[in-house]
C-alpha cells in the first residue's frame, strides 16, 4: 500500500475489513484497518493484517517406542501478522497549482508464528508519494517498501525427541536466525480516457526488487 493515499479519504473516520480465502480456504487472509483525518492535510491510519495457513498435521509424536496412535496426531498454524501505523499529509506546491502532491509512512511491527515450534518478531516501514496533475488527469505514485530493510529475529523450540524425529527424517534442526527483507520500489502512472459515454482506466507498473533475484514489469 502506498500511505500517502490516505490522503484521499473523504470522511472524518473510515473503516474497512476484508475476509479472503485461498486455494479452498486452506490459507486464509484478514485485513481491518482504520484511518481519520487530523486536520484538512494529514491523516492518520492503523491497519491489522493476518495471513495464516490453519490445520496442518502435527505427526512429530505419531510414534513412540515403535507404536502408532493417530490419537497424537494434532495441528497447528503457520501465520503472519502486521501491525500497521500510517500518516500521510498534502503539501502544497507554489509554483505548480494544478498539482497535488502527498507522501506518507508506515511503520509496521511483524509477528511470525508456526504453531508452538519457531516465532519471530520484526520491524520495518515503507514510505510513499503520490503526485496528480490536475490539467492532464495523469496520477503518479512510488513506493518503497521496507525503506529500511525488515528483520525478523526467529527462534524455535522443540522437545528432544522432536529433534530425534526430525533427524531420523531426513530434516534439519532450525536455529536461531534473522531474516532480512530488503528493499523493493513500485512505481505507477495511471490516467482515465473518456469518449462520450466510454471511459478507459489506464495504468503502467513497475515493480523493482534489490536482492538481485528478480525485476518485473
Amino acid at each position: 500500500w502506498n500511505p500517502a493515499g490516505l490522503t484521499n479519504i473523504d470522511a472524518n473516520i473510515d473503516l474497512a475489513f476484508m475476509h479472503s480465502e485461498y486455494f479452498a480456504g486452506i490459507a486464509n487472509y484478514d485485513y481491518l484497518a482504520f484511518a481519520t483525518k487530523i486536520d484538512k492535510k494529514s491523516a492518520l491510519g492503523i491497519t491489522a493484517l493476518r495471513f495464516g495457513v490453519d490445520g496442518i498435521l502435527n505427526t512429530l509424536d505419531l510414534i513412540q517406542n515403535g507404536q502408532i496412535n493417530y490419537d497424537r496426531v494434532t495441528e497447528f498454524s503457520a501465520v503472519d501478522y502486521g501491525i500497521l501505523l500510517s500518516y500521510a499529509r498534502k503539501k502544497k506546491i507554489r509554483k505548480y497549482r494544478y498539482v497535488d502532491f502527498s507522501y506518507g509512512v508506515n511503520g509496521k511491527i511483524i509477528h511470525r508464528k508456526v504453531g508452538e515450534f519457531g516465532k519471530a518478531w520484526g520491524f520495518g516501514a515503507d514510505v510513499g508519494a503520490q503526485l496528480h496533475m490536475k490539467k492532464t488527469g495523469w496520477d503518479f505514485g512510488v513506493t518503497i517498501r521496507d525503506i529500511t530493510s525488515t528483520f525478523n529475529s526467529w527462534s524455535y523450540t522443540f522437545t528432544e525427541e522432536q529433534e530425534q524425529v526430525l533427524l531420523q527424517t531426513n530434516n534439519f534442526i532450525p536455529v536461531k536466525s534473522l531474516e532480512i527483507t530488503l528493499p523493493r520500489i513500485l512505481f505507477g502512472a495511471s490516467k482515465k480516457f473518456d469518449w462520450n459515454k466510454i471511459g478507459l482506466q489506464t495504468e503502467l507498473d513497475l515493480d523493482i526488487t534489490t536482492d538481485g533475484k528478480r525485476n518485473a514489469f
